[in-house]
């Protein structure tokens, strides 16, 4: 079988042309579609049927992961009970190209009837979905990629580019930081490579550190650390509470083989490492896992601003939240 590809080009043109188009309809609507849903007490409710219910769906799924409580709402099944997923304070996106489906003509009746918000992406401006929403984003008559011209393509493509500038529009409205994206998606890959230092260490704000002075013995961080949680490593502070260095279980192994009991009596500023590898606080876990690797160490001290010690990473932890890819 040989493909037209000149045509699969010309249906890839179709709808990056038609995406373009769209930027007219970003205008006032748009930005009260917007206050709509930053505004919102409740849940943004989405919905459509057919291939805009699916394109629905993934921009609800868009909103949730961006700060916008959303879930989506199958029209034919509002009826049947999930009318019951709707409240005061919510407001619903319904999507329809053409704006007449029955099942979408039912639901905007029983939005209305709650007096329920509704915000319209449509390509016709004046049907039923039309005449009913408080705000419409009417895209426009379009033509459809496919050979026959009917299958929903150019349409649905424009919906979703729609749908994500006003999730997006919205994000970007409420500072949404990588932090709160982390916290909507922490697990696989996006989630280990987004999360943060912070997120990943041992420690927890307020915990007791495993911190010295460079004038304690040996003798006494082993008292001073005995009650602190699993660690492989003290770290050690100046007058000031900066850090100064490290000293590791491997460091205190070495020191009890060479010198015995007299290693008790050595002062920590004598033994630790000076100058450690140490890494921000609000740095990605990701730039951890570098460090450990790059210099084969276990244990990394995490620092704020002012470089004092807050809390310890080991590589361990990193492994545990599948950082190391």
């Amino acid at each position: 079988m040989k493909f037209d590809l000149d045509y699969a080009r010309k249906v890839i043109e179709s709808e990056s042309e038609a995406i373009n188009g769209l930027v007219r309809v970003v205008d006032d609507n748009f930005a009260r579609a917007a206050g709509m849903i930053y505004e919102c007490t409740g849940s943004c409710i989405v919905s459509g049927i057919g291939k805009a219910g699916l394109i629905g769906r993934k921009i609800s799924a868009t909103l949730a992961s961006t700060g916008t409580p959303s879930h989506f709402l199958h029209p034919a099944e509002a009826v049947h009970g999930d009318l019951g997923r709707l409240r005061k304070g919510d407001i619903v996106i319904v999507l329809s190209y053409g704006g007449e489906t029955d099942e979408v003509i039912r639901l905007i009746n029983l939005v209305k009837e709650l007096e329920i918000p509704l915000i319209a992406i449509t390509g016709e401006k004046d049907s039923t979905l039309s005449k009913h929403g408080n705000v419409v984003l009417c895209m426009g008559k379009l033509s459809e990629a496919c050979p026959l011209g009917v299958a929903p393509s150019v349409s649905t493509t424009c919906m979703l580019a729609l749908g994500d500038a006003l999730a997006l529009t919205v994000m970007k409205a409420r500072n949404f930081s990588v932090e709160d994206y982390v916290r909507f998606h922490p697990g696989g890959s996006l989630g280990a490579k987004l999360m943060t230092v912070e997120q990943s260490m041992m420690f927890r704000p307020g915990e007791k550190l495993p911190i010295v002075a460079a004038s304690d013995t040996i003798g006494a961080v082993l008292k001073k650390t005995s009650d602190v949680k699993r660690h492989g490593a003290v770290m050690v502070v100046d007058g000031r509470g900066k850090l100064s260095g490290i000293i590791t279980d491997a460091d205190l192994r070495r020191l009890m083989t060479s010198e015995g009991p007299a290693a008790f009596e050595r002062k920590t500023g004598d033994v630790m490492t000076k100058n450690c590898k140490r890494i921000r606080v609000d740095a990605l876990a990701a730039e951890a896992t570098a460090i450990f690797h790059k210099y084969r160490i276990d244990e990394l001290p995490v620092v704020d601003a002012e470089d004092k010690p807050v809390g310890l990473i080991d590589v361990q932890d990193i492994v545990t939240i599948k950082v190391v890819g």
